[in-house]
């Protein structure tokens, strides 16, 4: 690269004479280097040959879509960074959409493709999980020869060493007790998806001479079936010396709301909210914590506020998160979560008490709290004081139903539009339900109808390209033509939405053809 950017006529390539020779001996190197690297295996002394690579069972891709995964891999288009898109699709974008629809029907990697394909996993590791698994055990053995795809044996499960089976006992502590950190996090997560309890007591056996860092690691591998059954581990967990294991027991536990600790909780924070029945109708009343004892630090209660928060503030937030939401019914009168969220709250502390109820039906996947929370969405406000932010109504969609979500989100987009939609959107199932399709094109079409500025809704179409069903293509055609541009719209916007809806379309359309071609049936 030095010689080539110096000029061979500044510098002689490295074993050949200089003078009129020199440019092809140059190229002839680089030619050798570019297919030392695509080898896989870099130019070594002689050694032990390797072993045979591992037989993958899976079936070989139909021809075609073999065909399409090589045009994904090497197409650029769209890594040029900014500038106007086009109407052409995003080949790019449609990589991790079509490993996904492998995967699901159980196709083996082409081997040929696999050099790119881990080169393209190594570039992105958004693609790792669903690169690697469709590479399957070919493409490790290929990781093991090229420093440049080691990151594969890092990021799959057993990716340097085989995991032994659930009754492999001996193995299983060997590797346990000798294996580097990500060999033990692998083992512990795929144990733990199998035997929760056995990988809770092979944590056991090693966590009191475990670093501070690799215990919080561990500990968080409980989140996987987290269970009644975990709570003794955890709550001793609460005496650790590390602040953040300790943080993260903590909030386990809360997460039980059967747990000892998220009694404790329930009763702290009950003692802070309650009904007020001396006004003309019923306030919520809140008397935060004065302080934070050693009770509170013990299970989680983090007691120095973060810069610009009010102590007693903070602490209530906590509190209320890790109570369990079923003790609010009975502490405030019998009320559904419906009717308590729908109650004022005195002082200004609407805000602080929702937000922390937000948080608490996250934790605790509570669907009858978040919908309460989220409200109508035609009656959503889109901020303002005491309002639920779009942040945390896209942490409570989570919680719903994919049919729940997509009915939510539609309704709040046609009520405020696209603006605030893209982080619910975000969260939708893909490809969108019809319902929630239909609404993000015709919010779209009546933007574009408005002259409004074409570039804002850029991250919304790029969404609509990625999520919307396939089969609603057919449907956008009346979209492609270049309406006339009204006197306030911004200038060229015309042109972009109609260049815009025409990627749409198209891309839509190749993501139905990637879909067929994966059918087993395919044909060249």
């Amino acid at each position: 690269m030095t010689t080539a950017l110096l000029g061979t006529d500044r510098r002689t390539p490295a074993g050949s004479a200089s003078g009129a020779d020199a440019p092809a001996a140059l190229l002839d190197a680089a030619a050798a280097a570019a297919v030392r690297r695509r080898a896989g295996l870099r130019p070594a002394r002689a050694a032990e040959r390797p072993r045979p690579v591992p037989e993958d069972p899976r079936p070989e891709l139909p021809p075609a879509a073999a065909r399409r995964l090589t045009v994904l891999l090497t197409d650029r288009s769209g890594a040029s960074g900014g500038g106007r898109r086009g109407a052409a699709p995003d080949l790019l974008e449609l990589l991790p959409q079509w490993l996904a629809a492998a995967n699901a029907r159980g196709f083996a990697a082409p081997p040929p493709a696999l050099p790119a394909l881990l080169d393209a996993a190594r570039g992105r590791t958004d693609l790792r999980p669903a690169a690697l698994r469709f590479a399957g055990p070919r493409g490790l053995w290929l990781a093991r020869l090229n420093p440049d795809w080691r990151f594969a044996l890092r990021s799959a499960p057993g990716g340097s060493t085989s995991l032994p089976g659930p009754g492999d006992t001996e193995r299983v502590m060997r590797l346990w007790q000798e294996g580097l950190f990500a060999e033990r996090v692998a083992l512990l997560s795929s144990l733990r998806s199998r035997e929760p309890a056995a990988a809770r007591e092979l944590l056991v056996t090693t966590w009191a001479t475990e670093r501070a860092e690799d215990r919080l690691m561990f500990l968080d591998s409980l989140r996987a079936r987290l269970g009644p059954d975990d709570e003794p581990f955890l709550e001793q967990s609460l005496a650790d010396r590390s602040r953040n294991v300790r943080a993260t027991a903590a909030e386990l536990l809360s997460a039980l709301p059967g747990s000892a600790l998220a009694r404790r909780m329930a009763v702290r924070a009950g003692a802070c909210v309650a009904v007020d029945h001396t006004g003309d109708a019923p306030l919520l009343t809140v008397e935060a914590p004065h302080e934070c004892d050693a009770g509170m630090e013990r299970d989680g209660v983090v007691p120095k506020a973060p810069a610009g928060r009010g102590e007693r503030s903070w602490w209530l937030g906590q509190l209320v998160e890790a109570a369990p939401l079923g003790t609010w019914s009975r502490r405030l009168g019998g009320r559904t979560p419906r009717q308590i969220v729908a109650l004022p709250v005195g002082d200004d502390w609407r805000s602080e008490l929702h937000a922390a109820w937000c948080r608490a039906a996250v934790r605790q996947r509570d669907a009858e709290w978040a919908q309460a929370l989220l409200g109508e969405p035609s009656a959503a406000e889109a901020g303002g004081p005491g309002a639920v932010s779009l942040a945390e109504r896209a942490k409570l969609l989570g919680t719903l139903t994919a049919g729940e979500r997509a009915e939510w989100v539609a309704g709040f987009i046609g009520t405020h539009g696209l603006p605030d939609a893209f982080q619910l959107l975000g969260v939708c199932a893909v490809p969108w339900a019809p319902p929630l399709g239909r609404a993000v094109v015709d919010a779209l079409d009546i933007a574009r109808d408005a002259g409004s500025y074409p570039w804002s809704f850029s991250g919304v179409m790029g969404l609509a390209e990625r999520c919307l069903d396939p089969s609603e293509a057919g449907h956008l055609d009346a979209l492609l033509a270049v309406p006339d541009e009204a006197e306030d719209a911004s200038p060229g916007a015309g042109g972009y939405w109609s260049e815009a809806f025409q990627r749409l379309v198209t891309t839509l359309r190749l993501r139905a053809a990637m879909l067929a071609e994966l059918n087993p049936a395919a044909r060249p």
